[in-house]
C-alpha cells in the first residue's frame, strides 16, 4: 500500500484504530454539512464508511488515506481519491476533522495526492466536486490549479466540478510540487 509524505503530513491507509477520530469527524454538523447528504453519521454509519474506503482500494488500486499529522500522530481526515461505479470521474477530495480547520492541510495533502494522480497513476485529469456553498473546499481547488468546468448534480445533490489535466498540473505557474513519496 502507498504512504506520501508532506512536511506535515502522513496519507497513509485507514485501519480500524482511526474509528474513534473517524466517528468524531463524521458526528460533527459543521464538517458533514457538505459532504453526501449533508448529515452527520452514528458511529456505526462512520465504521461502514471506513470500511466502504479501505474496500475502495482493493477495488481499484486508489483510493482516499488517512491524514496524519507527522508531529503528533493524530488524524486529522481524509484526503485523496473516489471513484465508484458510476461516479463522474476520477474525484481528488479532502475532509478534515474541525480541529484542523484553518491550517492549510487539506491543501498540503491533496497537493501530494494529486502529484501521485499525474506521476504514479497516470490519470489524465482529476476532478473535484464540491458543494456550491463550500467556499473552504472551493478555495483549496483553486490552490491546487483546479479550474470551475460548472454545475453537476450528484447523486440529487448540486455540486461544482473543478477540475485540473496533467498539462496544466506540469505548467511553470502552478505551485512547487512536494515530492514525498515514502
Amino acid at each position: 500500500m502507498v504512504t506520501l509524505e508532506t512536511d506535515r503530513l502522513t496519507l497513509r491507509m485507514l485501519r480500524a484504530s482511526d474509528l474513534d477520530a473517524y466517528a468524531e469527524m463524521s458526528a460533527d454538523p459543521e464538517v458533514m454539512r457538505y459532504i453526501g447528504d449533508g448529515q452527520p453519521l452514528a458511529r456505526p454509519m462512520a465504521w461502514r464508511n471506513l470500511a466502504l474506503m479501505v474496500g475502495h482500494w482493493t477495488l481499484r488500486s486508489y483510493g482516499l488515506w488517512a491524514a496524519e499529522e507527522r508531529a503528533s500522530g493524530a488524524l486529522v481526515g481524509r484526503i485523496g481519491f473516489w471513484n465508484p461505479e458510476g461516479w463522474p470521474g476520477f474525484e481528488l477530495g479532502w475532509m478534515l476533522r474541525r480541529s484542523f480547520w484553518g491550517r492549510g492541510y487539506a491543501t498540503e495533502g491533496a497537493r501530494a495526492a494529486l502529484r501521485f494522480a499525474f506521476t504514479r497513476l497516470g490519470q489524465p485529469h482529476v476532478l473535484s466536486l464540491i458543494h456550491p456553498e463550500n467556499a473552504a473546499s472551493i478555495r483549496v481547488a483553486q490552490r491546487l490549479g483546479e479550474r470551475l468546468l460548472g454545475p453537476a448534480d450528484v447523486m440529487g445533490k448540486p455540486a461544482l466540478v473543478y477540475r485540473i489535466t496533467r498539462e496544466e498540473w506540469e505548467a511553470p505557474d502552478q505551485p512547487p510540487q512536494p515530492t514525498g513519496l515514502a
